[in-house]
């Protein structure tokens, strides 16, 4: 797993430093190669033998811990036997034979690992097996009917009035007045009585056109910090004491008003770039292990677009490709991915940010600047986590781009691709980018490391990993 490679190496670093190199290389060629083959239990045994002979030096005990953790999510995703998944199965689709599972594993639709010398499968293995039926046998039959989809019917509505509102003209339109209340509660007990649990909640970011006039109503603490709007993730901190037998609970209170934005890029002259710019020099570049262009990735990228050369031509046949190739379903925890992109063209399947990572991989390798945006989507009953992009063209500026929505169901062509260069006024932005610093700095892995939607909890002893607190998001739609 390359994704983890980096933790290897810099621990090396660490221990070369110490002068105890040759003593430990063969130690992370264990935990690599039992990683690897699912041995979770014997990777977090070796990983606390080196924490025993650190010592106190930190650096080897964050590192070894960031390993650890890693090693113990991997059997949160992976907790279903084969006995339970049969019967998941029989549940919705009626008896399946053995054969069939078979069929459908080598395939990649049912997804599994070894975990301790088990086969698990994955706890969504079932319903993304439902999804990614659903969506050949419909590309099969020509087929991509959304008759009834209320959320679909509200989307189609929506943008339909934004393309009546923006005339052309590409401005922020048809603003939405939100009242958001964002609660994080620590599970009782997981922290010790008395000891201080750390708590970042998702904040708006304020640099943008489309997201304005952010005000706090109220927090759980008045005591908090808001993290600088040029932070990649924006958060807002706070600190509360364990309470024994009680809950830890965070809650903030704001609103903020949301707008939806159109490009027709018919109407836009794309002019050359500047490749010594900053932005163009940024947002073309890798950003590993995520935004990558390994060999699978340019060859694919390639294929695509052949000797094209005009940005919004390469873009939209990208795009186009995941709409005809790449069902929505549900993921990993992204921090169990060695390489993300990577897993979306061998599974030919992902949820909105494994689908953005590759489509920014692509398109930052054919020289498009790119950038990661996300937060939530905010319609009214559907809202949820969500990641989208920004696409520069020189002469237009940043483009929104939703890869995973694709296209909507119209004769209207600007209705039907309106998410290639369009974004509706139910968002949340809370990132620009991906794996950025916590606002003040987190001390532990982060349970989730490139993305920032959910939160994130850690105390003195350790990261609280998503198994140990929950997340509502309630909002209110201000006329």
């Amino acid at each position: 797993m390359k994704y983890f490679r980096l933790l290897f190496l810099t621990l090396l670093i660490i221990l070369s430093g110490c002068g105890t190199t040759s003593d430990f290389s063969q130690v992370l060629e264990d935990i690599q190669e039992n990683l690897d083959f699912g041995n979770v239990s014997t990777v977090i045994q070796i990983v606390d033998s080196i924490k025993k002979i650190s010592g106190e030096n930190k650096e080897i005990i964050h590192v070894a811990d960031s390993l650890e953790q890693i090693a113990e999510r991997i059997p949160l995703d992976f907790s279903v036997t084969e006995n339970k998944v049969k019967a998941q199965l029989e549940k919705i689709i009626g008896q399946v034979s053995s054969g069939q599972i078979s069929e459908w594993e080598d395939k990649g639709w049912l997804e599994w690992r070894m975990v301790d010398g088990e086969k698990k499968y994955f706890n969504r293995a079932v319903s993304n097996l439902i999804l990614i039926k659903k969506f050949h046998e419909q590309k099969d039959r020509g087929l991509r009917d959304t008759t009834g989809n209320q959320e679909m019917i509200f989307r189609l509505r929506h943008t339909g009035q934004v393309l009546k509102s923006t005339d052309n003209q590409s401005n922020p339109v048809l603003p939405v007045n939100m009242e958001v209340t964002y609660t994080i509660t620590v599970h009782p007990d997981v922290v010790p009585d008395g000891e201080k649990i750390r708590c970042w909640l998702p904040w708006p970011k304020e640099g943008h056109p489309r997201q304005k006039e952010i005000k706090l109503i109220n927090s759980s603490n008045p005591k908090y910090i808001i993290a600088p709007d040029t932070a990649i993730h924006r958060t807002l901190y706070m600190e509360e004491v364990a309470k024994k037998g009680n809950p830890a609970i965070f809650q903030i209170s704001y609103t903020y008003v949301s707008s939806a934005q159109h490009f027709n890029m018919a109407g836009i002259k794309i002019l050359p770039y500047d490749k010594g710019s900053e932005i163009y020099q940024k947002y073309t570049s890798e950003q590993l292990p995520h935004i990558c262009f390994t060999d699978k990735i340019k060859q694919l990228a390639d294929s695509l677009t052949g000797n094209d050369d005009n940005p919004a031509s390469i873009a939209r046949k990208i795009y186009f490709w995941f709409k005809e190739n790449i069902p929505w379903a549900g993921a990993l925890e992204y921090s169990i991915i060695p390489n993300i992109p990577e897993y979306v063209i061998k599974n030919q399947r992902g949820d909105c940010g494994m689908q953005t990572f590759l489509f920014i991989s692509m398109l930052r390798y054919k020289g498009i600047p790119v950038r990661w945006q996300s937060g939530w989507m905010m319609p009214p009953g559907n809202q949820n986590l969500h990641d989208w992009c920004e696409v520069y063209y020189e002469g237009a500026g940043w483009v929104p781009v939703d890869v995973s929505y694709k296209l909507q169901k119209s004769d209207n062509t600007l209705i039907r691709d309106f998410y290639f260069s369009g974004i509706d006024s139910y968002r949340l932005i809370i990132n620009d980018g991906v794996a950025g610093a916590l606002y003040p700095e987190k001390q532990y892995l982060r349970s989730e490391p490139n993305d920032f939607q959910r939160g994130e909890v850690e105390w003195k002893g350790g990261n609280l990993y998503f198994d140990k607190w929950d997340y509502e998001m309630k909002i209110e739609y201000i006329k």
